[in-house]
């Protein structure tokens, strides 16, 4: 590889790194609708090169979350509730695409990495149960259980062997995983049994991957994250 490429291959790394935490500032709220921002003063703040963050600014440009305002500067763009669901209907189908091509192409290793993840989360709820039944906090094991299972949806769409799906997908997400898990939460400290409900479908993606079975996959994936985000968007008082 020359001494080109590397440089190449440098600012596209440093680029998305510059991408994921312009956009993570966006969604966690830390950059407002209407905001204005440059170039120069985002480059500071993440301490890189101008290079870099114009190629972020160019992505979230593209994804409809930045509005350029002049040569160097743009503004964080306001995004309506019928803009959020379109997005969030965008982000359900290309999981199910991603349920698809993994159902096709997924390994015996990464088969085996899968359920081992489900073990974990099997694991979880257990104690889950038992520490709500002898009236002892669950928060802790309650992130830990999101966490796993947010680790099993990126296994899924790592074995879908398509990186341009992937981004597409990370471009999509309508929140933050951190974000999502706060919102679940939020829900569960009312006593509800947000998102437990829906554990089985995990295990029907699983079976369906195991079978080579794209269509099942898909649709076990459609329903699942369907009604995941339905959840977050429409399930606050």
């Amino acid at each position: 590889m020359t001494t080109k490429q590397l440089a190449s291959l440098a600012t596209d790394t440093l680029a998305d790194r510059a991408y994921q935490a312009i956009r993570e500032a966006i969604v966690g709220g830390e950059l407002r609708a209407g905001e204005k921002v440059t170039e120069r003063g985002l480059a500071e703040q993440l301490s890189v090169s101008p290079t870099p963050v114009r190629e972020a600014i160019r992505r979230l440009e593209q994804d409809g979350l930045l509005e350029r305002t002049g040569p160097r500067s743009v503004k964080v763009s306001t995004i309506g509730n019928k803009a959020v669901e379109d997005l969030a209907e965008v982000h359900a189908a290309l999981r199910g695409m991603a349920a698809r091509f993994a159902a096709r192409h997924v390994t015996a290793e990464q088969l085996d990495r899968l359920e081992s993840t489900l073990g974990e989360a099997d694991d979880l709820l257990i104690v889950i149960a038992q520490r709500r039944s002898d009236g002892l906090p669950i928060e802790k094991h309650i992130y830990q259980l999101f966490a796993v299972v947010d680790r099993f949806n990126d296994l899924v769409t790592a074995c879908a062997g398509n990186p341009v799906l992937e981004r597409l997908l990370e471009q999509t997400r309508v929140f933050s995983q951190p974000e999502a898990r706060d919102l679940r939460w939020e829900r569960i400290a009312r006593g509800e049994e947000f998102g437990l409900t829906r554990w089985p479908n995990h295990r029907a993606l699983l079976d369906a991957l195991r079978a080579g079975d794209p269509a099942r996959a898909e649709s076990v994936a459609l329903a699942d994250v369907g009604e995941a985000i339905a959840d977050l968007l429409h399930g606050a008082p």
